[in-house]
């Protein structure tokens, strides 16, 4: 019969640690080299992702998401915890109220409400049956702000509910931990 060897709990905790460490570090490093590439189209020391800009991301929901470093992070959080609808139709509507042709408006007006508001759509968000009722109606003569109370209620939730696991999550943490190690080398 084999011999088990049992290590000690200490000495595996560590070998754990510093191995989570590890990890986490390149993970860091390739979620920066990710956001750096995807907007590597100016080289401008302005447009990079630096250590500054994102510590500012902590101070409001409205920073993190004008910042486009900031609202890139938040999407890939949100996409880890399958919870991106509400960024997703936020970000939609926001393209939705720049819409000038009252034709392309209806057409878009449908999709949305067929793809996030609608009972049991694939993205449904989470709003109350008077507001989906409301934009059920909104949408058969659609107006630029037809889903702003929607808008309005998952911003509301995002800000009280996603935004703060974000702060207080490892792909955040690291992300400054990596920004404050090379601001330290140079």
């Amino acid at each position: 019969m084999p011999s088990l060897i049992v290590e000690p709990l200490n000495t595996h905790h560590f070998i754990m640690d510093r191995d989570d460490r590890k990890r986490n570090k390149n993970i860091g490093k390739n979620f920066m080299c990710r956001l750096q590439c995807m907007f590597s189209h100016s080289s401008s020391s302005e447009s990079r992702l630096s250590l500054e800009d994102t510590q500012q991301w902590s101070q409001s929901l409205e920073r993190l998401l004008e910042s486009k470093y900031g609202l890139a992070t938040f999407r890939n959080f949100l996409k880890s915890e399958y919870s991106d609808e509400n960024i997703e139709f936020w970000l939609t509507c926001e393209d939705y109220k720049k819409i000038k042709s009252s034709f392309r408006m209806s057409s878009r007006a449908k999709k949305i409400y067929e793809q996030f508001v609608k009972a049991e759509s694939p993205k449904e968000i989470n709003i109350d049956y008077h507001t989906r009722e409301q934009i059920k109606r909104n949408v058969k003569t659609p107006t630029m702000h037809c889903f702003d109370d929607a808008q309005k209620i998952v911003y509301g939730l995002m800000e009280r509910d996603s935004y703060p696991r974000f702060l207080r999550s490892d792909i955040y943490r690291i992300l400054l931990e990596n920004l404050a190690a090379d601001a330290t080398k140079g």
